[in-house]
């Protein structure tokens, strides 16, 4: 999944306009959403409205968060908009949990999996960051 995130983001670069889809927060936040749509095809029946509908919702709610607050004109809507994505993110370690509670999966899959999570919630903090040094400098703060 990561080659062909890694395609879509360079053919991107090479068009004049760019989008969300160009930030490495929202490619790392796909590469989880693809990563956690795998994972949940192997939980049991019985929690396809329950764990799996969570799990699949918090990490679409990630990236579809990212590319709303993308889309925003002003720099602390697009904040915000990264704060519900990170929000997300979070509630995904605790689905993790619930997961690894449930012996649904294995302690090396929960992990790994929260590993990556943790490790697309850093990149995003950095984007919000960005952001915010964007915001005080074109307010004068």
């Amino acid at each position: 999944m990561m080659i062909k995130t890694q395609a879509i983001a360079s053919t991107l670069r090479d068009k004049r306009n760019r989008d969300f889809r160009d930030l490495i927060a929202w490619q790392k936040c796909r590469d989880l959403r693809n990563q956690i749509w795998g994972l949940c095809k192997s939980l049991p029946k019985h929690e396809d409205y329950r764990l799996s509908d969570q799990l699949i919702r918090a990490s679409r709610s990630a990236t579809a968060c990212i590319a709303e607050g993308y889309g925003r004109f002003h720099y602390q809507d697009n904040i915000q908009f990264c704060r519900q994505a990170r929000g997300s993110l979070y509630e995904l370690i605790d689905h993790m949990d619930a997961a690894l509670d449930c012996d649904y999966i294995d302690t090396s899959t929960a992990d790994v999996t929260i590993h990556q999570i943790r490790e697309a919630i850093k990149v995003l903090n950095g984007y919000i960051q960005y952001l915010g040094n964007c915001k005080n400098r074109k307010t004068g703060k």
